[in-house]
């Protein structure tokens, strides 16, 4: 599937500010689910610091902004070739070994009930696979926490959202990292896009879930929001601990704290003009 993506962040602030620098995350790699024919990152009157690619394999680029100023855009734009792999990443670079992210977060640390919830997904499965295992906490997940926007925040943790019952796939992406340490298993957030159809389960244009680390294959993905692992419809940016840490932008402002009003704007269009368009 060919895939087209604008996704632009504009910040404006109530009062002028002295300066920002932002850390951005939002350069697709190529790898054997996803080609990307053209993409490009707009930062007008940034100046444009050092662009590495980190142990995870994602590329990062530093820009900052001298104030006085009031409002900044972020634009992203371009296009990538996707074919479905079941959710598998292969022929992504990385170092570093899977066992780094059995590291938990203040996002992704289990409480009891996550606990509980990871032991009774597993319950009967000492026999099973280990893609089979991963797959029943996914499962697990999506059925304890269903989707509802507006219920959960930016900061809230896996055990919030368990207990709520409710979130955004934010949610269930933290929510199945934790459950996945719970059984000992490798997990990771992993942010991009999402697109489609008006008939279709899936939800947010731009787009986060879980990634497992199952022996003999690796990486595979879980989107436990949408009951599926990634396919042909996903844009894959970027991987972190959790949320925050993957966060395709973060940055600080310089000066005094000024209220912050930031507008978000995503469309994923395919080849012969669907379109799924988020703003926020």
């Amino acid at each position: 599937m060919r895939l087209s993506v604008r996704h632009t962040t504009r910040y404006r602030f109530d009062q002028p500010v002295r300066g920002v620098a932002q850390s951005l995350r939002l350069w697709p790699a190529d790898c054997a689910s996803q080609k990307v024919l053209s993409w490009g990152v707009t930062t007008e009157g940034a100046l444009r610091g050092a662009e590495f690619t980190d142990g995870a394999g994602d590329r990062t680029a530093l820009a900052s902004w001298r104030g006085p100023l009031d409002e900044l855009t972020v634009a992203v734009s371009g296009e990538v070739e996707t074919v479905d792999l079941f959710g598998v990443l292969r022929d992504h670079r990385e170092k570093g070994p899977a066992s780094l992210y059995l590291r938990s977060t203040w996002h992704t640390r289990a409480d009891q009930a996550l606990r509980e919830l990871s032991l009774a997904a597993l319950d009967g499965m000492k026999t099973a696979t280990d893609l089979d295992r991963a797959h029943a906490l996914a499962r697990a997940v999506g059925e304890a926490i269903a989707y509802a926007p507006g219920e959960t925040r930016a900061h809230t943790t896996a055990a919030e959202a368990l207990t709520g019952g409710k979130g955004v796939c934010q949610d269930h992406a933290h929510a199945l990292i934790a459950v996945a340490h719970v059984a000992g298993i490798p997990a990771r957030y992993v942010t991009g896009y999402l697109h489609a159809d008006e008939d279709s389960a899936a939800h947010e244009a731009s787009h986060a879930w879980a990634e497992l680390f199952v022996p003999d294959l690796g990486w595979v993905g879980f989107d436990a929001a949408n009951a599926c692992c990634p396919d042909e419809r996903y844009i894959r940016l970027g991987s972190g601990y959790d949320a925050q840490d993957a966060a395709p932008i973060r940055g600080v402002v310089q000066g005094s704290t000024p209220e912050e009003h930031l507008e978000v704007e995503v469309v994923v269009t395919a080849e012969g003009g669907q379109q799924q368009q988020q703003q926020s």
